[in-house]
């Protein structure tokens, strides 16, 4: 099994502000490369919002993408709606999805999970403690039942997703308020899993058990089925090639071969 991961990052904040630039020198995607080191299940790549016209996800390098990991957060509205839509088609064929952090207010997520997906937010560097709620998901495979994060940027309840098909995660912060940290989705063939710690003013992609959830996802996210092709285009299905061929009974807006309203 080799699973091959693409991890997109908009890389703007290492480019303009020093603090980033210093905590990350060879930018977040560097750090998250991290989390697979030595570990031969995985080959890792990574995608920038600047690459080039298609922020580096052409058409190709999609298909040759098993798990796609997301970090955005100052640039959500430069990515190219035409982008979003090939990545979420990937998604709904099995491509498994991996939204860090700020990536909730990424066009990608909204798209997938239809809702506005805000929150309440702090940026006061406070004591994060990710608490794993379900300890026997593959996700927390290995972790203790409390991830411990010295400064982090608070994110809090209410958060406007869809009911998750799992909450793994919730985390509570030094100033009270509690947030889903760790939720999955199932869109289309794709899974998909938010994972909330990851704001670039603080070291947190260092931090281990960080790192350890960023690969338990992502192996859980991998589909090894074909892509689920079939279904994007909407094919009309002629009366005589039905499973049981028939006789057309009743009128009928669209002439045979003509392409349904969308």
């Amino acid at each position: 099994m080799t699973i091959r991961t693409l991890i997109w990052h908009e890389h703007r904040h290492e480019k303009k502000n020093k603090l980033v630039a210093s905590l990350y020198p060879e930018g977040m995607h560097g750090a998250l490369k991290k989390a697979f080191a030595g570990d031969k299940d995985f080959v890792v790549d990574h995608a920038l919002l600047d690459d080039d016209a298609e922020h580096g996800l052409s058409e190709k390098r999609l298909a040759e993408t098993d798990v796609l990991i997301w970090w955005g957060h100052a640039a959500h509205g430069d990515v190219k709606d035409e982008i979003v839509e090939r990545v979420a088609k990937r998604v709904y064929e099995g491509m498994g999805l991996i939204v860090l952090h700020s990536g909730h207010y990424s066009k990608i997520f909204k798209r997938l999970m239809g809702t506005p997906c805000s929150l309440k937010w702090r940026e006061a560097g406070e004591k994060e403690l990710v608490w794993i709620i379900n300890p026997n998901h593959p996700i927390a495979e290995g972790l203790p039942e409390c991830i411990k994060i010295e400064h982090e940027e608070m994110y809090g309840e209410p958060f406007s997703i869809p009911e998750p098909l799992e909450t793994v995660m919730i985390s509570h912060f030094e100033g009270g308020e509690v947030f889903r940290s760790g939720v999955t989705y199932r869109r289309g063939a794709g899974n998909v899993f938010y994972f909330r710690p990851g704001h670039e003013a603080y070291p947190t992609y260092y931090n281990t058990d960080v790192l350890r959830v960023i690969k338990n996802a992502t192996r859980w996210a991998y589909n090894p089925a074909k892509p689920w092709t079939g279904i994007h285009p909407a094919p009309n299905v002629p009366h005589d090639k039905a499973p049981y061929p028939l006789e057309v009974k009743g009128p009928r807006l669209h002439e045979d071969g003509q392409e349904g309203f969308r």
